[in-house]
Formats: C-alpha cells, structure tokens, sequence
C-alpha cells in the first residue's frame, strides 16, 4: 500500500463522513482533491463515483435499519438515472477534458449557492404525500445524466428539484442517499468498459468510503441539523470552485 493509497484512504472517509452529514455524496469534492493529488481526470471521475456510491450504500443502509426510507417515491429516479447515467459518462469522454473541467466548475457553484440560499421552508405549507411518476422521472433523467457526464452522484441536483416539487425535504434525503448508488454505479461501470478505472486505487478508497458515509449518516440523524451542514459544505463547494477557476484561468 503506497502513500498515495493510504493519503486517497483517509480523504475517502473524511469526506465521505463529512459530506455525508449534509446527507449528499462526495464525488464534488473528491474529484478536484485527486486531481490535485496527480490522478488524471478521466481515473478521477470513476473513482470519485465508486467512493459515492458505496459511502451512500452506508447511508442507505442505515437509513434502512432505521425505516426511513420510502422506496417507492425513490423507484423512478433510479430507473431514468440507471439509463442516463452511461450516456453522460460516454459524452464526458468524447468532449475535451478542459470542457468537462468549465462544466465541473459550474456545478460546484450551482451546488454550493443551492446548499447555502436554497429554504425548502418556502415548500413546506403542505408537503406532498403523494408518489408521482413523471416528476421523479424527469429529475432521475437529469441527475443521472450529469452524474456520469461529470463524476458525481446528482444528490445536488435531485435535493432542490423534488423539494421544488413539495416533497419533505427530510424523506428526500433518504431517497437520494438510495438514488445516488445506482446511477453512480452505472456511470463507473460505463467508464470501466472504456478502461479508465484503477481498481486497485478502488479497493481502498471504497472501504474507507463505507465506514465515514455510514458513520456520518449515523451521526447526522442523531446529533445534527442537515440544514446547518449543507451550509458549510456549500461554502467549501464555492470555496474549491474559485480555486478551480484560478487554476483554469
């Protein structure tokens, strides 16, 4: 196990317990942090979207322990995102990678702002007890393109868009804690098809990513308010994406 290993094992489970005290994944985050740490971005994307996928395994299934979770509202988020996801992750290759950068930056900025000046309270006159189809349909299609376009889970766009639509901002959480391994998994198995996966980077950074998104879902519904974690977490997200557009530029 080399220094890198271990260095990418540890940063797995900080931010993987961290962002997932905000109850989203850390694909963001974790994808400028390896490509700092010298990883190409094309080995950074998968990587960053296994470490997601399993961390929310962690949050799903706490979630599940503790019976918070309504699968069906969840059902066709999954199912448009499970599809997308492999054509965004074979876009993401065909375009030039400081493309891909541009559009990395502008989803840390729209993360960021809708973690930090986005109330659900304005939503929450009335939250729907319903489980539509089309709606959660149309967000999974979104979502699950951009995750496999660029590397992340599509929590940050899943969050807001079924809050817009009235849903309870804490079953929404859960919801795409189980939202986010599938269309993560399904980019990542897109880009390991077109031979841009280090597995062995992958052994450890999945098992750490395991431990800390757990833990921090654990940790989440016990002690914190998601709504004050969100908005320290989306300051870093504008915080990495000014330093991005510094490099960029």
């Amino acid at each position: 196990m080399t220094v890198l290993e271990i260095t990418i094992s540890v940063l797995s489970f900080g931010l993987s317990f961290l962002f997932a005290l905000g109850g989203v994944g850390s694909a963001l985050v974790l994808i400028p942090t390896l490509t700092w740490l010298g990883i190409p971005l094309n080995m950074a994307r998968p990587t960053s979207l296994f470490v997601n996928a399993v961390s929310m395994m962690g949050a799903t299934y706490s979630n599940i322990r503790e019976k918070r979770l309504d699968y069906r509202l969840g059902v066709p988020i999954i199912v448009s995102s499970i599809a997308l996801a492999p054509i965004g992750a074979w876009v993401g290759c065909l375009i030039p990678t400081h493309l891909v950068l541009i559009l990395f930056i502008g989803f840390l900025i729209f993360s960021g702002t809708m973690m930090i000046f986005f109330k659900s309270s304005k939503y929450a006159d009335q939250y729907r007890e319903d489980r539509p189809f089309w709606g959660p349909l149309m967000v999974g299609i979104v979502a699950g393109f951009v995750s496999g376009l660029l590397g992340v889970g599509g929590g940050g766009l899943i969050s807001p868009l079924m809050i817009m639509q009235g849903f309870n901002p804490k079953k929404i959480t859960t919801v795409t804690a189980l939202a986010i391994p599938f269309s993560s998994l399904s980019a990542f198995v897109a880009y390991a098809v077109m031979g841009t996966v280090s597995w062995r980077l992958l052994l450890f950074a999945g098992m750490t990513a395991w431990a800390g998104g757990y833990l921090g879902t654990m940790v989440m519904q016990q002690r914190m308010r998601p709504a004050t974690v969100k908005k320290f977490l989306g300051c870093i997200l504008l915080l990495l994406a000014f330093r991005l557009i510094g490099q960029t530029i």
